[in-house]
């Protein structure tokens, strides 16, 4: 069960916070289809980054002499840099949806097309390959939290709470999670999450009570591509050993469904990512679920094709679109170019 949980965890964090990344553009009113892109440019430069961390002989005596606390501080770093770019890469949208009122649709298209090309060339350019990986070592080793990195015993037994929630995690699994919790804050108890959600449902009595749409549009997916970018760095460092291929298993569009399924409400996405992780985990370890606890590896001895497991979260997608989609409300004014001179 410990295996489970910490497995269902790895996959729903960066769902949920690559849908709450949706719900910021489109409550302002921009319909954020570049999450996958966003999410794959924010991966690349993350592993980058630490690429670039590891040529340096401070940080490679700060592995070697075990200091793990500063080693979370690179992962934190590194964070920040993806989400940075990712903002940065989202601005491509901003622009030709907000200033040059394209359709947001083919916008976000071409951003999802562009980022897998523009990243593998940059990725042949660095390693001459056709994956980036970190140039010494793996993601458990510098980043995971163990018990021996917390100089205790690894045959001590911590307990089901310690188990599962302190042994063998990432800290950008809990960062993720307490941002999740106050960008929710923010978007529902602030000023500036209504004037933003405002922009997103009536711009035109926004705009007549003096809020700036087209600033609000701007911060609402600028904060939107820095979550995407983030959650594509923790994407690569928790699922995929801190590598950048180009590809993040659709899971920007996952987050869509996940958005879309939790009604664009921050806690009907948490819900719903812990639903659509628990698929996902099962999905890529059904072979090393053991659920009773009892040595029997039910799902891998049942006898269902391994294929039939990798496409059940994608299954489970549409099933729960066709089902839900009719009573999802989106926001009002979502894909409508707001043009000042119209009332």
């Amino acid at each position: 069960m410990t295996f489970l949980i910490q497995q269902t965890l790895i996959y729903a964090v960066p769902l949920m916070i690559v849908a709450l990344a949706g719900v910021f553009a489109e409550r302002s009113g921009i319909i954020n289809l570049a999450l996958e892109g966003i999410m794959v440019f924010g991966a690349f430069i993350g592993v980058w980054f630490v690429r670039i961390l590891q040529t340096s002989d401070a940080i490679l005596s700060l592995k070697q002499s075990g200091n793990w606390v500063a080693l979370q501080g690179v992962e934190l770093l590194t964070m920040l840099v993806a989400a940075a770019f990712g903002a940065l890469f989202s601005l491509l949208l901003s622009f030709a949806s907000i200033n040059l009122r394209a359709d947001q649709t083919i916008g976000g298209t071409a951003l999802n097309l562009m980022a897998p090309a523009l990243v593998l060339f940059f990725i042949r350019i660095i390693a001459n390959q056709n994956t980036l990986q970190m140039l010494t070592g793996d993601a458990a080793s510098w980043f995971m939290i163990k018990k021996s990195t917390l100089g205790i015993d690894k045959n001590t037994d911590l307990g089901f709470f310690g188990e599962t929630f302190v042994n063998k995690v990432y800290l950008a699994t809990y960062v993720c999670i307490l941002l999740f919790i106050i960008l929710s804050i923010l978007l529902y108890k602030t000023r500036f999450g209504l004037r933003l959600r405002a922009c997103g449902e009536n711009p035109q009595a926004a705009d007549s009570l003096g809020i700036n749409v087209y600033k609000m549009r701007y911060a609402g997916t600028t904060i939107s591509g820095a979550l995407a970018g983030m959650g594509g760095f923790v994407y690569a460092l928790t699922t995929a050993n801190c590598a950048s291929n180009g590809d993040v298993a659709g899971f920007g569009f996952l987050a869509l469904a996940v958005m879309i399924f939790g009604n664009w409400k921050p806690v009907n996405i948490a819900a719903s990512s812990l639903l659509f992780g628990l698929f996902k985990c099962i999905a890529a370890s059904y072979a090393s679920i053991d659920i009773n606890g009892d040595g029997v590896y039910m799902l891998a001895e049942i006898g269902i094709s391994a294929h039939l497991y990798r496409m059940l979260p994608y299954i489970v997608t549409l099933l729960v679109l066709a089902f839900t989609s009719k009573s999802s409300r989106a926001p009002k004014a979502e894909g409508i170019p707001y043009d000042k001179g119209q009332r």
